[in-house]
């Protein structure tokens, strides 16, 4: 039997659930080198702001125990750039179109890089990452709060004919509550989650390992918060969901997709083995056939009551 792996996040249909997550996929061109994109749904491209950033200072990187943290600070060539260099290099490798993660520091930057991505043919929907915890007066401060959330939704929603996805932050008391304001300001989509803040220390220096002091902790221990995260909100909100954190076998994807998923971006998997998504989606139709499912798309929400 033929299992079926599409798809469809409103309107956009992939030819499977695997899409690797924003900052940890580069524009695909490190990857591009190594196998054939083609064979993921799609790939979240690096955080787009208006401006170029060089981002935090360096050590970036602090090792955790199934996991790491990363305080990269939205690193990025700018909007222009992107539009007028890695898009069109992406095009050369990449036949499907790519998610477009947009960043900024007010509601009027998110608006002004939306609409500058939304002439652009092959970004099929936008992500705006109103969640990350690694720069100040940004990022995750639109994230935590219902109504700047919103007004970030309803700002991109009038400047584009792209699907709006928002990508929600963990570092919340309540994240339904962001997201159902993000919901009723307009949202196409909700992806979940960013990752979690975190620390380590230096025991020698006595001093914390990353400049930024503090950065996102990810990897394999998040993925039981990000799965009950992803369940609570696509219960609750009426739009498809893309699930993030942890995620690092097929099975994952399963589960995330069976906790109300419609789609799954796979992150620090890259960072660790380049291929994890490839074999990602090589091992999907196998997991499939053991758990008895044929059609993917028929399991979304499968755990809800």
């Amino acid at each position: 039997m033929e299992r079926n792996t599409e798809v469809n996040l409103s309107g956009l249909q992939l030819d499977n659930p695997v899409i690797p997550a924003s900052g940890t996929f580069g524009y695909g061109a490190e990857f591009a080198a190594l196998y054939d994109l083609n064979v993921l749904g799609s790939f979240a491209m690096k955080g787009t702001t208006r401006e170029p950033r060089f981002g935090n200072p360096t050590p970036r990187i602090a090792e955790c125990a199934e996991g790491l943290l990363n305080a990269v600070g939205l690193q990025n060539p700018g909007v222009e750039a992107v539009v007028r260099q890695e898009l069109p290099r992406i095009a050369g490798f990449f036949r499907k179109p790519v998610v477009a993660n947009v960043g900024g520091f007010s509601v009027e930057e998110y608006a002004e890089v939306a609409a500058r991505l939304d002439g652009c043919g092959q970004v099929g929907l936008l992500e705006i990452n109103v969640s990350c915890p690694n720069v100040r007066h940004g990022g995750m401060g639109f994230g935590t709060d219902p109504a700047a959330a919103a007004a970030v939704t309803r700002a991109v929603k009038e400047v584009t004919h792209k699907p709006v996805y928002v990508k929600l932050s963990p570092n919340v008391t309540d994240i339904v509550a962001i997201a159902r304001a993000c919901c009723e300001a307009g949202a196409d989509g909700l992806c979940l989650i960013n990752t979690l803040l975190g620390m380590r220390l230096d025991l020698r220096r006595r001093r914390p390992v990353l400049a930024n002091t503090t950065g996102g902790f990810s990897g394999p221990a998040v993925f039981p918060v990000a799965l009950r995260m992803v369940y609570e909100v696509s219960r609750a909100c009426a739009v498809p969901v893309i699930g993030c954190g942890g995620v690092t076998t097929a099975d994952d994807v399963i589960e995330m997709m069976m906790a109300g998923a419609t789609a799954v971006e796979v992150g620090s998997a890259n960072l660790r083995d380049p291929f994890a998504c490839r074999r990602i989606v090589e091992e999907l139709p196998a997991a499939m056939e053991r758990l008895g499912i044929g059609r993917l798309q028929e399991i979304v929400g499968a755990a809800h009551p």
